[in-house]
């Protein structure tokens, strides 16, 4: 079973993709997609073995981890903060008070940002809707902002700048806080002015997505799954452009969480 994340983002979108990749590199063995709520969702599945391969945000694999272990890391996500063009939200602090959604339930998204709204000190009150749920209540005025961790471009948010103004919010304080907390997690990045229609460049943070799976994944699959997501990647980001992040030489790079030994065989093997 492969768990992949919720409508209108990239983790639902990617994990469809590798799954139809797996099924062609796999023969014989059946491969399974369930969508889910995202990473913290996606941890609870793996560890209550429902599934045994997912994607999820680093910042979100506890250190306690036990019976798990990284296939690769795939790519990077942004912490997106979107308002209407218009609107009088210029930072961090003026989110004090107003309806926010922080992301599906038990998605990454959530994770990060409470972790964010605890730093920082500021108290929204947050809301938790998924990225198809948010952006049409940030089009209707029901919410004032919206976050999402997620790969850029990401679906929901370019269906609604397409056809609404949008304005990212500057996090860039927040990012520099964040990144000193926990350097290699959260890495002070800028949301490129390439990545929705209307929307300047716009500093915040990274959260690296890494491809986990349960340390029971015999290793010749282990290793089949890996080779697919770097041997195919062309394929997927014709697909998700997001995934033209997917690189062998950053894939090795999963923070402190260690590779499963069909995986790190592959790496070996290809003489990293």
């Amino acid at each position: 079973m492969l768990a992949t994340g919720p409508p209108g983002a990239v983790y639902r979108e990617i994990g469809g993709a590798l799954a139809g990749e797996l099924r062609t590199a796999l023969p014989g063995t059946e491969v399974e997609v369930r969508g889910t709520r995202a990473s913290t969702e996606n941890m609870r599945l793996l560890g209550e073995g429902a599934a045994q391969i997912a994607p999820v945000s680093l910042d979100s694999v506890p250190g306690d981890a036990e019976g798990m272990a990284a296939l690769c890391r795939l790519y990077d996500s942004y912490l997106h903060l979107m308002v209407p063009d218009g609107s009088d939200i210029g930072g961090l602090a003026d989110l004090e008070g107003e309806r926010v959604s922080f992301g599906a339930a038990d998605s990454g998204t959530e994770y990060t940002v409470r972790r964010l709204v605890e730093a920082t000190g500021v108290h929204p009150d947050g809301v938790l809707m998924n990225q198809a749920e948010s952006a049409p209540a940030l089009e209707e005025g029901r919410i004032a902002a919206m976050f999402s961790l997620t790969g850029i471009p990401t679906p929901a948010i370019t269906d609604l700048a397409g056809r609404f103004r949008l304005r990212a919010v500057d996090l860039g304080g927040a990012a520099d806080l964040m990144a000193g907390e926990e350097p290699g997690v959260y890495l002070p990045a800028v949301l490129p002015a390439s990545g929705y229609e209307g929307v300047a460049a716009t500093p915040t943070l990274t959260v690296p997505n890494i491809l986990l799976a349960r340390t029971d994944v015999p290793d010749d699959v282990a290793a089949a799954v890996t080779a697919t997501v770097f041997t195919r990647s062309s394929e997927l980001a014709a697909r998700r452009p997001e995934a033209a992040q997917i690189n062998i030489r950053t894939g090795i790079a999963t923070g402190d969480i260690p590779l499963h030994p069909g995986a790190a065989r592959w790496f070996r093997e290809q003489k990293l």
